[in-house]
């Protein structure tokens, strides 16, 4: 069986580690029992979900300094909002006056205003109108 090689968190990002052990794992599989392509998947959801929590977590950092001003704290309430969307499905009105739903993948903070990733929309918390599980 091949030796994996340690892996330096700080330098690499959680994705790379995931398939740098993905594919150490399809090596030395056991050719009579491989593995399940359900279980791949999930193991690939996890990580997805772990990168998210971990730009959410460096994100509340950034904005942990403002935290002592009404205007840090009202930052701070719409970071919780907006994260808390995460794998929630929103109904929400498009720049085309369409409405359109979707579920939250991630949240971004382009240009001060928290926007919700919602397939290939970018969508602004103002424009959702409806929120479900």
């Amino acid at each position: 069986m091949a030796e994996v090689a340690s892996v330096d968190t700080g330098s690499e990002s959680l994705r790379f580690q995931f398939l740098k052990l993905l594919v150490a794992q399809l090596q030395n599989q056991n050719p009579l029992e491989p593995l399940d392509n359900g279980e791949m998947t999930a193991q690939l959801a996890q990580i997805s979900s772990l990168e998210q929590l971990e730009e959410v977590n460096a994100n509340l950092e950034d904005l942990k300094g403002l935290g002592t001003t009404f205007a840090g704290a009202m930052v701070m309430a719409e970071a919780r909002y907006a994260t808390s969307l995460i794998g929630r499905e929103v109904t929400f009105g498009t720049s085309k006056g369409t409405v359109e739903t979707g579920r939250v993948s991630g949240v971004e903070r382009p240009d001060g205003a928290f926007m919700l990733q919602v397939g290939a929309w970018l969508v602004p918390l103002g424009a959702v109108t409806g929120i479900r599980e």
